[in-house]
């Protein structure tokens, strides 16, 4: 299924095909049953082959599912995870190297961090005083602190880390993840989006691009919902009941199985048929998924909805929950308000510890409830941003920062307490053990049973995949 080519071949209207297009189809259904007894031929398969059924990979696989918590705007490492004493040390002094090339924006003095570090878990791991929650369950966390990027703008980092590139348009890794795998859930999408933004590429961060549209990611609500109102919209047919919705489609497939026969294959004609197909299939289970009234008021807590302020983003994260256990292959929950959430280049102190306050305690109840349900096993939790911060000040706040930052896997295989690569002695640059954009990619891709390098897609007369030409499978991150 690696290597699989749709070609549409266009053709004339056929007088057959004139019976269906007009008077609902009537015609049509009248010719068929004069001309079935005498034919004698087989009726048109109505049956539609679902392209989401669920794929071996190229070799076992240590995770079956993505968990992608997604902190828009660009997180400090410097500030989080990535404890460094000489900033703290030489705080108001210059940087004693050359700052990169290009920057975004530029930047003063060395500006030390307004947090406390402290060591956690049996791995020692520094985490600053952010995250006190995430700081219980560092010994999870399998840290990269030396990631590296090539676009210090917001709109390329976010397309680099969602598709791979930061300038042509290209299928979303959750795409190829459903591509690949497609879902253990065939009632549900492979891909589901919470609450994303529609800033830095918008709907493309979820796009299935040249990849069939049954690829392409299911979005519930965006950053502008609040997410108690993230919902599929028109998840329930008010005008017919259940049983009227399956005859159409089934008539529906029937012609559109006819023009098949007639016209040969055709991608978007497919498309179509099986996305009428999963949204009939949907009705049934996704209000179930949606609906966290049957969650125990402990289990509730635990993920902060008894709290005002992180209720919003504890919903998404539980809902991302029962979505994994439900059998959707990759599910990415957005941290953002509509606006550039981590995005301090001034007040630094006072935005970086509300959006920690907002995520950290649904975080950590997320890796908790995962882990006691036996899911965290085989469920690769992704955390990051699409780039770091400086080490050195903009007014009270940092730039941007594609050079060196930290982000972090939990479960799905990866050793847990384990630190991966370093950047310098003050956190701008990545140093030891660089890990890039594509190295991640084809590393994630890896854990879930496939081979970066083969799994493509033909477009444009060449093969194309999630990490281009690049990308290395870093795994000593694997348990």
């Amino acid at each position: 299924m690696f290597n699989r080519q749709f070609d549409a071949q266009p053709v004339g209207i056929t007088r057959r095909e004139a019976l269906c297009r007009s008077a609902a189809g009537f015609g049509s259904m009248a010719l068929a049953s004069l001309l079935a007894p005498a034919a004698g031929a087989a009726p048109v398969e109505t049956a539609v082959p679902n392209p989401l059924a669920p794929q071996g990979g190229h070799f076992p696989a240590r995770a079956r599912r993505i968990i992608f918590l997604f902190m828009s705007g660009g997180p400090s490492q410097v500030d989080t995870f990535d404890y460094k004493p000489l900033l703290q040390r030489d705080d108001g002094k210059p940087l004693p190297f050359a700052k990169p090339s290009v920057q975004f924006n530029s930047t003063g003095n060395l500006l030390k961090s307004p947090w406390k570090f402290q060591q956690y878990g049996e791995s020692g791991s520094w985490v600053s005083e952010l995250f006190p929650h995430l700081a219980r369950r560092v010994d999870d966390l399998c840290q990269i602190h030396s990631l590296h990027g090539t676009n210090p703008a917001h709109g390329g980092a976010v397309m680099k880390v969602h598709t791979g590139s930061d300038n042509f348009i290209r299928p979303s890794i959750g795409s190829w993840v459903s591509y690949g795998l497609g879902t253990e859930n065939g009632n549900l999408p492979a891909f589901v989006t919470i609450c994303p933004t529609l800033a830095f590429g918008g709907i493309n961060n979820w796009s299935s691009s040249f990849l069939p549209a049954v690829y392409q990611g299911t979005a519930l609500g965006d950053a502008s919902v609040p997410s108690e109102k993230a919902k599929v919209r028109y998840i329930k047919n008010s005008r017919l009941p259940r049983e009227l919705q399956r005859l159409q489609l089934d008539r529906l497939g029937e012609v559109n199985r006819e023009h098949q026969v007639q016209a040969g294959a055709e991608a978007s004609l497919e498309a179509r048929i099986n996305s009428f197909e999963l949204a009939y299939r949907m009705q049934s289970e996704l209000p179930r998924v949606e609906d966290l009234s049957s969650e125990t008021a402990a289990t509730q807590a635990l993920y902060g909805l008894d709290n005002p302020v992180t209720a919003n983003f504890g919903r998404m994260c539980l809902m991302a929950r029962r979505f994994a256990e439900s059998g959707v292959r990759f599910i990415q929950v957005t941290h953002n308000d509509n606006k550039v959430q981590w995005d301090q280049h001034s007040n630094l102190k006072a935005g970086h510890e509300k959006n920690a306050l907002e995520v950290d305690l649904p975080i950590a109840g997320l890796l908790h409830d995962l882990k006691a349900r036996g899911l965290l096993e085989d469920t690769l939790v992704w955390w990051g941003g699409e780039f770091g911060r400086t080490p050195t000040a903009e007014a009270d706040g940092r730039d941007h920062n594609p050079e060196g930052f930290t982000m972090w896997l939990a479960g799905g295989g990866v050793k847990g307490g384990l630190h991966y690569g370093s950047t310098d002695d003050y956190g701008y640059f990545a140093a030891e053990n660089k890990v890039h954009i594509h190295d991640l990619h084809a590393t994630m891709l890896h854990l879930l049973g496939l081979d970066h390098e083969r799994l493509t897609y033909r477009y444009a007369g060449r093969d194309f995949r999630l990490t281009d030409v690049e990308g290395r499978v870093v795994s000593e991150l694997f348990a």
